[in-house]
């Protein structure tokens, strides 16, 4: 099934239930995405007792699907991303069998179609394609087996990052704030069956095409996860529970074919020309500029909806 959260001048916004053509939706048999999340078990049933939809869905009023949570916990599960940004940055990581993983902001994730608000072109201003998931509760010390019962809901996020900030707050080693404001997310939150067999060992096999300024940027699949989300779920929860509602991402979608298939973020870019040509040539985000992210299987069915956000100053 699919939900969404339509604007109903609330923080929280409306859940509904979305056809299966992503064009109408009903009621939801409880008010928020939130309060689902925290009673899973006893509303599964009532959900999927749904066969009307009565009302058109307006784009325009589609929130997030969760438009804030208690926790935002983002990874960064692909292996290739991770390994260039180190290499570009200088950075040289410890060695672990652990997830890299960063708490981040929470409070906010906008609308699909909403614009992104910066204070400055300077921040370097970037998008980031990614997939997550939203758990119910998680008590601590959950093995990665068990987790994946847990993941009730799949998400695609746009992470947007503001790179002048990135470099230098990572190199304190205490983590970002600047460098990472409000998330965007996709229309529809999926329940894993939803996917088929794009959903298998706790991966999306699914490609994210990203498009920057109508031009294609990249169509990474998101099965090269080096980590999967049950096994993300699961390193979130060694030492804390999880509270129901947490969402959980895969951090920067990348396929080591990187050159070929192109990138989720303009970093990624900058970065292969910096190891190719010696020098970065791509600009990051200007004021005015768009990206449309949609992630979609073999039929070009794209079950979360379309992400399309536009770079205004603050």
């Amino acid at each position: 099934m699919r939900l969404a959260t339509l604007n109903d001048s609330t923080r929280d916004g409306r859940l509904v239930m979305v056809s299966p053509d992503g064009a109408t939706c009903a009621p939801a048999p409880v008010a928020t995405l939130q309060q689902a999340m925290e009673n899973w078990a006893a509303l599964a049933p009532k959900f999927a007792a749904i066969d009307d939809y009565p009302e058109v869905i307006d784009p325009a009023q589609v929130l997030a699907p969760l438009p804030r949570a208690w926790q935002w916990l983002d990874g960064s599960a692909f292996q290739s991303h991770g390994d260039l940004m180190d290499a570009v940055l200088g950075i040289t990581k410890p060695k672990t069998d652990l997830p890299l993983m960063y708490q981040g902001m929470s409070d906010t994730f906008l609308a699909p179609l909403s614009d992104a608000r910066f204070p400055s072109e300077e921040l370097g201003i970037d998008f980031e394609g990614e997939l997550g998931v939203i758990v119910d509760a998680v008590p601590m010390g959950t093995n990665a087996a068990d987790a994946m019962d847990h993941i009730k809901l799949i998400v695609q996020i746009n992470d947007w990052s503001l790179r002048t900030l990135a470099g230098p707050e990572m190199k304190t080693g205490f983590g970002w704030v600047g460098a990472k404001p409000a998330c965007g997310m996709a229309p529809f939150a999926v329940t894993p069956d939803e996917l088929g067999d794009a959903w298998a060992d706790g991966r999306v096999g699914l490609d994210l095409l990203v498009d920057w300024n109508g031009q294609r940027f990249g169509a990474a699949n998101g099965a090269a996860m080096g980590f999967g989300f049950h096994e993300l779920v699961a390193h979130a929860a060694c030492t804390r529970d999880l509270v129901a509602g947490t969402v959980i991402g895969s951090g920067t979608v990348s396929n080591a074919n990187f050159r070929e298939i192109g990138s989720s973020c303009i970093a990624e870019r900058r970065g292969i020309e910096v190891l190719d040509q010696g020098e970065a040539k791509t600009a990051f985000m200007a004021f005015g500029d768009t990206v449309r992210m949609e992630a979609v299987d073999a039929s070009g069915c794209a079950p979360f909806g379309t992400l399309h956000q536009k770079v205004v100053r603050a």
